[in-house]
């Protein structure tokens, strides 16, 4: 396919920082996605957002589709959640000390979510997620975690892993710096196959502690699972006596108030929680029922602590967000706008004899370069990367910003209005002609 590179919008103030930025971090970034690798040009250095609008340094404007990753479901800027923030600075920025904000944002979860009795806050997804596999050790005495290729579960040592060469495989570390016998505590399974999970279940059964498994997976496209799927995870967990841990850093409060455990009405053991949560600041979670939360310290042997947990100012953006989103009709009115924003891009790929689909739940879509349906990262066509490459190129082009890379998801938001939409349609229209001609 070709691609022409070049570059009409001015970005060169974030080129300028960008040069700069790698004197002080690897790859001149923070978290690796941001350095534009799969795509095109210098990274964006963004200046400020408002609603559904981000403003670079060059002072180009674009209608976000990538809202932080996730976390920004109410749109940039928030009044509502930056007064509060505002308002809570003034006092203090942190304590150490338990503080009322922490209980308000606890108690406003746990009355309208069903799967969890007690909970705790933590500072990140990962943290989130590291301190459940611990507390899923700690109940069932059991080494081994079961997860599944395509799922993302943060940068936790034991869960960055892929698979190796059998059906049912020991963990291959993905990263340098992961002992070989970390991984090792880690089998890896497709997903949607309930034939491997059986049979690696039945081998090790004795020895697993939990089964982890992202019930939207978003980290590697949009790979949207049957609900018999999770279920099989349901009963098949409580026939081998370990754990079923939901990660929900992006599902949680984005499908639903009560994630995709409650989208689908799966109970499952431990719930993790991040993003959303947090209302636009650092924020994770962890919650479980009594029992098993009873495991944490200082009521049980499990330890587990954070300086900056339950910080005050995170604890104030989350309730002020988290209030909002508690409203009647918030998600439903999400969702619409989303299937119709998927509708009409899927609608034009068919006009127009475009290999492309748009597979979506709540408030979260993917471009899916395929007509098939995926389930599972090895079917994901490597040949659709680069159409999106030219995509993002000429998207940027016309101000529309989508997450750097194919395979992650986008997000629409409160901000978005139907006006929004329709403006992003016409230059997405415009971004597929280029996509599917070059």
């Amino acid at each position: 396919m070709a691609y022409f590179c070049d570059m009409s919008l001015d970005r060169s103030k974030s080129a300028e920082l960008f040069e700069e930025a790698k004197k002080y971090f690897p790859g001149g970034v923070n978290s690796p996605v941001r350095a534009f690798k799969s795509v095109s040009g210098p990274p964006l250095f963004i200046e400020k957002g408002n609603g559904c609008r981000i403003t670079d340094v060059d002072q180009n404007e674009y209608i976000d589709f990538c809202c932080s990753w996730g976390p920004l479901i109410l749109g940039h800027n928030n009044p509502v959640v930056r007064d509060f923030i505002c308002e809570t600075v003034a006092k203090g920025t942190s304590f150490g000390t338990p503080n009322k904000l922490g209980n308000q944002l606890a108690e406003l979860i746990l009355s309208k979510n069903k799967y969890i009795d007690k909970m705790r806050f933590v500072s990140s997804g990962t943290e989130a997620v590291m301190s459940a596999i611990r507390l899923a050790r700690g109940c069932t005495g059991k080494n081994k975690i079961i997860k599944f290729e395509g799922c993302y579960h943060g940068h936790v040592d034991s869960l960055l892993v892929k698979a190796g060469s059998g059906l049912a495989t020991f963990g291959e570390s993905t990263s340098a710096g992961i002992p070989a016998a970390f991984a090792k505590e880690t089998l890896v399974l497709p997903l949607n196959d309930p034939a491997a999970l059986e049979n690696c279940l039945a081998e090790h059964g004795h020895d697993i502690a939990a089964i982890i498994i992202e019930p939207v997976p978003a980290n590697n496209g949009l790979l949207l699972q049957d609900k018999s799927f999770l279920e099989c995870l349901r009963i098949k967990s409580y026939k081998y006596d370990c754990l079923l841990i939901f990660d929900e850093v992006i599902s949680g409060f984005r499908v639903g108030f009560e994630g995709a455990a409650g989208y689908y009405d799966i109970q499952p053991d431990i719930i993790t929680y991040g993003k959303i949560i947090g209302g636009g600041m650092p924020v994770g979670a962890y919650g479980a029922s009594h029992e098993i939360m009873a495991h944490i310290s200082p009521d049980g042997p499990v330890y587990q602590a954070g300086t900056l947990s339950a910080n005050p100012v995170a604890m104030a953006a989350g309730f002020s967000a988290l209030n909002i989103l508690s409203a009647p009709n918030f998600y439903e009115e999400l969702a619409d706008k989303t299937n119709w924003l998927a509708n009409e891009i899927e609608a034009y790929a068919i006009k127009k004899g475009y290999t492309l689909t748009v597979p979506r739940i709540g408030s979260i879509f993917w471009l899916n370069f395929s007509n098939d349906r995926i389930t599972r990262a090895d079917e994901i066509q490597a040949e659709g990367m680069e159409y999106f490459k030219t995509l993002h190129h000429e998207l940027l082009e016309r101000g529309v910003y989508l997450g750097p890379s194919g395979y992650e998801v986008g997000f629409v938001s409160a901000a978005h209005t139907m006006d929004d939409l329709k403006e992003a349609l016409i230059h997405m229209k415009a971004a597929l002609d280029i996509s599917f001609k070059s």
